[in-house]
């Protein structure tokens, strides 16, 4: 089964910033804003989590990282990019240090723009990906159970 059965659980991948959309995503967990009301969680294992959110710039020091942190997580995946930093390498993008925006490392299935992003940019997006993924769950065909050949005879 390809599709995701249970809550939806949210691994969040720094990949260099100043820890400004960090902040905001951390803000999605308090009252005020509270994504558990999605059935979202943050894990810290990107092999329990089916929505990846970056932040940050991408960098030659963690391209592999992120690579990796991306091939390990549930086959039906989703990836946010969050700031201006992940988007286009925003305030560092004249650094030494970028080298190119994370959707040239991964695949990204949503933006948000910002610097930092509001949270409630971060829940629209979360929504619009929560959408995409219950699309896929009801587009999916039911399979069947056949019965084998020795079961028949």
């Amino acid at each position: 089964m390809d599709y995701i059965k249970k809550s939806p659980w949210i691994c969040v991948y720094n990949a260099g910033s100043c820890n400004g959309c960090d902040l905001e995503v951390l803000a999605l967990l308090n009252p005020k804003y509270d994504i558990e009301r999605f059935g979202c969680e943050l894990k810290a294992s990107p092999r329990h989590a089916d929505i990846l959110l970056v932040t940050g710039i991408g960098s030659k020091q963690n391209q592999k990282r992120l690579k990796l942190v991306y091939e390990q997580m549930a086959s039906k995946k989703k990836v946010i990019a969050v700031g201006s930093c992940a988007i286009s390498g925003g305030p560092f993008r004249e650094g030494w240090v970028f080298t190119e925006p994370v959707d040239r490392i991964i695949p990204v299935d949503m933006y948000v723009p910002g610097c930092p992003p509001r949270p409630e940019a971060i829940i629209d997006a979360l929504i619009k990906v929560l959408e995409e993924l219950d699309g896929d769950k009801k587009d999916k065909p039911k399979q069947t159970r056949r019965r084998s050949k020795k079961a028949k005879k």
